[in-house]
């Protein structure tokens, strides 16, 4: 099956080879953004945009922050930044 090609070598969408690629590409960005949207949560933020901390997603998110800036500090870290 030779797919037509446009003059910028994309598929030609006018014949019917390209409309069904078209429709499977179609159908497969559907399915991706509706997984993406399944594993991604919502996490509860205030009025100003900022992580809510006082429920559990956010309490959590804000321990590994604060983690994560302890980590930054760190004297291994340091070395690290020193020696770059």
């Amino acid at each position: 099956m030779a797919v037509r090609k446009t003059a910028d070598g994309t598929v030609d969408k006018r014949t019917k080879e390209g409309k069904e690629i078209a429709a499977r590409m179609a159908k497969a960005r559907a399915a991706a953004k509706k997984k993406q949207q399944a594993t991604k949560s919502k996490v509860k933020r205030t009025a100003d945009g900022t992580l809510d901390k006082r429920t559990k997603e956010g309490k959590e998110a804000a321990a590994r922050m604060d983690k994560a800036r302890a980590a930054k500090g760190s004297l291994k870290n340091r070395i690290k930044r020193l020696f770059k």
